[in-house]
């Protein structure tokens, strides 16, 4: 009988400088026995993985990784041995009030260090001052001490690049980037061309040094958000204020931001009203006017006067550590086009050391060609046949269009769903919170058994303590107008129809006219003035008892400002749109005529869900919600879209978000992926060109060694070069 010791793990794992390194710790890790389900992220430098400590022990797994030339610490831990924490305790943004003043409630994350003070930065300076020693002793000295020079140069800048190339072999993958070097170094130093054998090495070395600079580049920007969340705050407790760490504020607690802080956490203003300037968190650059009632995003600057903020989430869980965690996610779920590389590049690495060894030996043997002008070009044709540019093509591609989205307030979990969106022919919208505001207020309160403020009472009883926006608009109305609200008990939302509770002993419900028409509770005169009201684009809801219709409530949501407009991108980008509204026909035709859209109505969840399957069966099809109605059909969706301000439910099971509830960044998402997928397609133009170029070239007795690695080290900077890009992309702008 065995006993599964499986248990998930995380670790922190640094000079990780492109995909192919984490393709390499992915790969020799999930070779292990006992281990399953591997996860690696670049950018947030993580790896995470499901291991059976049975068969394989922690320890063995962090030194394979250090084997492969990699630091590697338990999570949350650099290995240097600093904290290394996002964002909780996170410092604030320079020149930014924090909060509240005072000293730190905790370290940052460690900042990486600069480029000439890494291994890999160690490196080329060593090999760079070999080099040119050498190249000083050649020109002081005879040939063959000079040649002893560039021999000593090549080994010593050699010895790292073949310790990884050998771990990596014992670890299963013997065909390496490192190793084809390896061979080629000492195969050149065989064939008595040392100087070109240490220029090799030098210019290897050159190239992993830009790589690490351009991964962190990429993790600039998530580390900038967590540095956004201040690291003390202004606590009101007992009528006194005093500075505490933001990360230890609780929900409930209630915080003091005045004018020019940061708000250190995600909360609900109760006092004040001032604009906030939202820009770091949604990247909108115009400061949003906040009152109480409303919600304020940990991070944003308040501009104008003191707020009084009561904290809704602790730090580990406000908007900018979901954020810094969603992207970190998304980073680990790669995109197919992803896969299908790395899956070709285990057969193109073989692919390639076989046609080496028959350029070097069929000549000379076949065609009585000279050895040494064979191997030479066989050694070149190793190194230019070093897949790097074309692996890292599409995952710098993808980590840069995430991290650009995340700046924006656009954020798409995963290679996957940056593909699916690119592809996206229609988009679905849900009707209230998405098209509309979500803040509906009442219009009319009928009487029809009872008196309007029983009505109103009664309605304000049964969605006491409901997040729906129409039950927070029934509330709202009820307080203004001063009506007493009875209590409830076994208040429950009924999906798609209403909510029940018991109020005064006796059941009672707020639903749609067609529940009171199926209970017939539902007279002539009030399915008259139900109708009326709804062509008048009013959402209309029934108070109901079990044996009375109580009264009618109507209510009306007005369109999102840049709604319209927000339609008229997404045809621009050759898109097809259609409202799915809950709603009767003839409140949903009100909206969709006034916003020039496709609809339909009378939808329950299922229906939403089962109208996303059949519209997928004829393209991609992107689902934009932000309630729990909605969850279903954003999981059906071959993309499913989460306004910022919508519940838990809807963004956890949606693909994408968007934060600044702006119907125009449906557009400017599909924008965005459209970009990140042109821009592999340039990639892999550039990484397999460039290869094709200096292959016949090469064959051809053209170019040499020095020239092959210089290929395959420009190919590789330009396609980082290129996805760099994607930082400065503005998909508002496109």
């Amino acid at each position: 009988m065995t006993t599964n010791h499986a248990a998930s793990c995380e670790w922190t794992v640094t000079g990780m400088d492109c995909a192919s390194c984490a393709g390499k710790v992915r790969g020799a890790v999930e070779r292990l026995p006992g281990v399953s389900d591997v996860e690696v992220a670049l950018i947030g430098e993580r790896l995470r993985l499901t291991l059976d400590e049975g068969r394989t022990g922690r320890a063995q797994v962090e030194a394979l990784v250090r084997g492969l030339g990699y630091g590697i610490a338990p999570g949350g831990t650099r290995p240097e041995g600093k904290r290394f924490v996002l964002p909780a305790g996170a410092g604030p943004a320079p020149g930014d009030g924090d909060g509240g003043g005072g000293d730190a409630a905790g370290p940052g994350p460690a900042p990486e260090p600069r480029w000439h003070k890494t291994a890999k930065g160690r490196l080329v300076i060593a090999t760079g001052l070999l080099l040119a020693a050498a190249w000083a002793v050649r020109l002081v000295a005879a040939p063959e001490v000079a040649g002893w020079a560039f021999v000593l140069a090549t080994l010593l800048g050699l010895a790292p690049i073949a310790r990884r190339a050998w771990a990596s072999a014992r670890a299963g993958m013997p065909f390496t980037i490192e190793m084809l070097m390896s061979i080629a170094a000492t195969g050149a130093l065989v064939i008595d061309a040392a100087q070109e054998a240490a220029l090799v090495v030098f210019l290897f070395a050159v190239g992993e040094v830009l790589e690490g600079v351009a991964a962190s580049r990429a993790r600039d920007g998530i580390r900038a958000l967590s540095r956004l969340v201040p690291r003390t705050a202004l606590l009101e407790k007992d009528g006194r204020l005093r500075t505490v760490a933001a990360e230890r504020l609780r929900p409930g607690e209630i915080v003091l931001v005045r004018p020019g802080d940061r708000v250190p956490a995600d909360g609900t203003v109760i006092e004040g009203t001032s604009g906030v300037d939202e820009s770091a968190v949604t990247g909108e650059s115009v400061p949003r006017p906040r009152a109480p009632g409303d919600a304020v995003f940990a991070g944003s600057i308040n501009a104008e006067a003191a707020l009084r903020v009561r904290v809704t989430r602790t730090a580990e869980d406000n908007t900018i550590a979901r954020i810094i965690r969603l992207v970190e996610e998304a980073e680990s779920a790669r995109a197919p086009t992803e896969r299908f590389i790395d899956r070709f590049s285990r057969v193109y690495m073989p692919a390639v050391v076989g046609a080496a060894v028959l350029v070097a030996i069929v000549p000379p043997l076949g065609f009585a060609q000279p050895w040494e002008t064979w191997v030479y070009r066989a050694l070149a044709l190793l190194l230019i046949g070093c897949p790097c540019a074309l692996v890292i093509s599409v995952p710098a591609a993808i980590a840069s269009a995430l991290s650009s989205g995340a700046r924006r307030g656009l954020l798409m979990k995963g290679g996957a769903v940056v593909e699916n969106a690119a592809k996206v022919t229609d988009v679905a919208f849900d009707k209230t919170g998405t098209l509309t505001h979500g803040r509906p207020r009442v219009t009319d309160v009928v009487a029809v058994s009872d008196t309007a403020e029983a009505v109103l009472a009664l309605a304000a009883a049964v969605e006491a303590g409901s997040s729906h926006p129409l039950a927070a608009a029934i509330a709202a109305h009820a307080e203004a107008e001063g009506v007493r609200v009875p209590a409830a008990q076994g208040a429950r939302a009924l999906p798609g129809r209403g909510a029940e509770a018991i109020v005064g002993g006796a059941p009672a419900w707020v639903a749609s006219p067609e529940f009171a028409a199926e209970r017939g509770l539902l007279t002539a005169e009030a399915r008259r003035l139900a109708t009326a009201l709804e062509t008048a684009g009013k959402s209309v809801v029934a108070i109901l008892r079990p044996d009375a219709l109580a009264g009618l409530v109507a209510l009306r949501d007005e369109p999102r400002e840049d709604a319209a407009e927000g339609l008229r991108r997404l045809a621009a980008l050759g898109v097809g749109a259609v409202m799915l509204s809950g709603d009767n026909e003839r409140t949903a035709a009100a909206i969709a005529d006034t916003l020039g859209i496709a609809h339909r109505a009378g939808l329950m969840p299922a229906d939403k869900a089962e109208a996303m399957r059949t519209m997928a069966a004829r393209g991609t099809v992107m689902m934009v919600g932000d309630g729990i109605n909605d969850a279903p059909a954003l999981a059906a969706a071959s993309v499913g879209v989460a306004m910022g301000s919508g519940t838990d439910v809807a963004l956890e099971t949606a693909d994408a978000a968007i934060l600044r509830n702006r119907v125009g960044d449906v557009a400017a998402t599909i924008r965005l992926a459209r970009a990140a997928m042109a821009n592999i397609r340039q990639n892999v133009a550039i990484a397999l060109g460039l290869k094709a170029v200096f292959v016949v070239t090469t064959m051809l007795g053209v170019t040499g060694l020095w020239m092959a690695i210089l290929a395959d080290t420009g190919a590789t900077v330009l396609v980082t070069l290129n996805a760099l890009r994607l930082l400065r992309f503005d998909p508002d702008r496109a």
